[in-house]
Parts: C-alpha cells; structure tokens; sequence
C-alpha cells in the first residue's frame, strides 16, 4: 500500500467515540482519527517493515500514522538524526512509548540516545530517555549488567523532575531494570529505598513506586530463577 492509501485506510476504520476517549488517558486527539493501539499494531503486522512507509506516514503527523510509523519502520535503517527528529516531535507519552518501546530499542544509536535524551527540557523528549532505558532493559537480552548500572545515576539525576510524565518513565526505568538479574535488582532496591525515605515529594514517589514492583514476590522469583539460570 502506498502511503496515500495507508491514510485513507486509516480514515475509513477511525472511531468517533474512541477519538474522544483518547483525552481520557492523557492523549492528545486534535490531529487524530481515533484507532484502538491493537488495531494499528495489526495492521503494522500486515503491511510488513517498510521504512519508506514510516517516514512518509510520520511526516503526515496524523497520531494514528506515527504509532503506525513506529510498527513499519526497519530498526536497521533508523539513523540517529532520525531518532534525534522523532524525539522532538513527541507530543504525548503514547508516541514516545512506541517509538521507544516499539523501534528505537533495537536501533544501535539507543544507548546513546538514552544519555543524550536525559539532559533534555521538553517533558516528551526527556520521558524519552528513560522509556527508552525501560524498554533496553526489556527487551535486550544480550546486555550485561553493565551499561544499567551505567545509567542507575542518570536515573537518580532525573528524580527530582516532578512532571508527571517524567517522574513515571523515570519510576518504571528503576523497576525494569531492577527486573533483569540479582545485582541489578539489588542496586535498584537500595536506590529506590533510599528515594523512598527523601523529603523531596517527587523522590519519594519515584522510590514508593519502585518499591511496590520491586519487593513483589513474583519480581524476586523470576529475578532468582535468572540467578540460577
């Protein structure tokens, strides 16, 4: 399909009422159609990796044909003044969480996009970094320890951000990455109890909410299942 068909395809199974509701959960719908994330996730499926594709659907800007941009685009042929233009255009934490969950985790430029997005102003662009590290500590399974521990003090830089958007891509950075194997959940837990007791209100936040995930039962097991694995 051509990018033009693409769009008008998109159009055709837009939603109203799901448009609407897309405010709800902080998501800006004035350029958007309205199209369930599963709808587009298939159809991404569907159309294959087509990374000419991506980059006429993201110069669209339409929501529903950047997440779908996110789906087509080919991690090989993502360079990083790509990664560097995306990132700016981020309006809301679902374009960012795609793109970063989605792509960019599997682009080679990501770990340093990760320090580099840190150091960032915008909300979108410095929640960037830290979805990123999320999804990096998800998703790549041939890292070692290392490069997270690297980055534990960039999270702890990012904790006094009380912006809402930041604070919970800085929270879930900590988690994940106190998810991969028993010294990183151990760094993650003295860091997230340390944050826990500040008289700060965001680092506190940030170390309560890591908190809760990381001293789960099911957290410790599979933690301890990597151990003996």
């Amino acid at each position: 399909m051509t990018p033009v068909e693409v769009l008008a395809h998109l159009r055709s199974i837009a939603s109203e009422q799901h448009r609407v509701g897309m405010a709800r959960f902080g998501i800006p719908n004035g350029n958007a159609v309205g199209i369930p994330v599963g709808t587009l996730r298939n159809l991404g499926k569907t159309l294959g990796r087509n990374h000419g594709l991506a980059l006429a659907l993201w110069a669209d800007g339409l929501y529903e044909a950047r997440i779908l941009a996110c789906f087509v685009a080919d991690p090989a042929q993502v360079t990083s003044a790509m990664m560097d233009a995306w990132c700016k255009d981020f309006d809301s934490w679902a374009i960012c969480d795609t793109a970063c969950f989605h792509l960019f985790d599997r682009v080679p430029h990501a770990w340093k996009k990760v320090k580099g997005w840190a150091k960032r102003k915008p909300e979108f662009e410095k929640r960037a970094a830290f979805a990123l590290l999320a999804s990096l500590a998800l998703h790549d399974k041939k890292a070692t320890d290392e490069p997270f521990v690297d980055c534990l003090p960039l999270v702890e830089t990012a904790t006094d951000d009380g912006r809402n958007f930041v604070k919970k891509a800085v929270s879930w950075a900590l988690r994940a990455i106190g998810g991969r194997s028993p010294i990183l959940h151990s760094a993650s837990l003295e860091l997230a109890t340390h944050l826990a007791a500040s008289d700060d209100s965001t680092r506190r936040w940030i170390g309560k909410d890591a908190l809760r995930d990381l001293k789960r039962p099911l957290v410790a097991k599979r933690v301890a299942k990597k151990s003996s694995g």
